[in-house]
């Protein structure tokens, strides 16, 4: 049997190669690349995986993982990856669980979660959330990769997007329906984490008021959710905002089908082209 295709035709974005001891290692694919370098990966692939390693530490399934801090050290190479995971917080209501993506000898990405106890709690009857500015996704057009002076990648081939207001072309605030169109790992489902953690690194991608003229990069993600996403569609509704001190913020309102389910804030390095 022939291996899986590691370029855009790959069948997902990551391969898994086996355990070293108690690390995983990967293979990323071109999937995995963003837009900058064929050589680098797009920010969501690293922090999805990442999160795939939090929620599946030991004792995960009676967990519930609330916020997740991912730091990206350095540009993440579309190459082989080597995933660890530890308990830093134990605890039977709260725990802080640490996982770090390696390329060689070199931490690449490190993410921290805190992970809340599962419980049935009873709750009196609540008011819905607010409707959402804009309608899903339904009845809006696939994005037909307004981005062409990128490089091709997970943006593009692994993610299909579907804007509910703004484009990749138009400088603002955005509102960006997306689901993944292959596994984050090849022969595995993909979980509502997962794909919270691969979207919400779009928001200042989608938001942002100076392109052509400046670049800003995001060294850091942060999600915070309160319940899972339901099915494969997540929004999100995102602006950007830029200080004159070179630094900015990006946020974004996450939403599936039924309403809020959490909210993602970017730090943001702002440099002039």
């Amino acid at each position: 049997m022939s291996s899986p295709s590691t370029g855009l035709d790959a069948p997902a974005v990551f391969l898994p190669l086996g355990r070293d001891g108690a690390a995983e290692r990967f293979l990323a694919t071109r999937l995995a690349g963003g837009p900058w370098s064929v050589e680098a990966c797009h920010g969501g692939p690293p922090s999805a995986l990442l999160g795939r390693a939090v929620e599946r530490f030991e004792g995960g399934e009676g967990m519930f993982v609330s916020r997740m801090t991912v730091e990206l050290l350095r540009p993440v190479p579309v190459a082989e990856l080597t995933l660890t995971t530890r308990l830093v917080r134990p605890g039977k209501k709260v725990q802080l669980v640490e996982a770090t993506l390696a390329a060689g000898d070199k931490d690449v990405a490190r993410a921290t979660a805190l992970r809340i106890r599962r419980a049935a709690v009873p709750l009196p009857a609540l008011p819905p959330d607010p409707a959402p500015p804009i309608a899903g996704w339904e009845g809006l057009a696939a994005d037909q990769d307004g981005q062409g002076e990128f490089q091709r990648g997970f943006h593009t081939h692994a993610v299909e997007h579907r804007f509910a207001a703004g484009s990749w072309d138009l400088v603002g605030p955005a509102i960006d329906w997306m689901r993944l169109r292959v596994p984050l790992v090849l022969g595995e489902e993909t979980s509502s984490l997962v794909r919270t953690m691969a979207f919400s690194d779009f928001g200042n991608g989608i938001s942002g008021v100076l392109r052509g003229t400046h670049t800003y990069v995001n060294p850091d993600l942060t999600v915070v959710r309160y319940r899972e996403a339901e099915g494969e569609w997540i929004s999100l509704d995102a602006v950007s905002r830029f200080s004159e001190h070179g630094s900015g913020m990006a946020e974004s309102l996450l939403r599936d089908g039924r309403g809020v389910v959490g909210r993602a804030v970017q730090c943001l390095i702002l440099e002039v082209r």
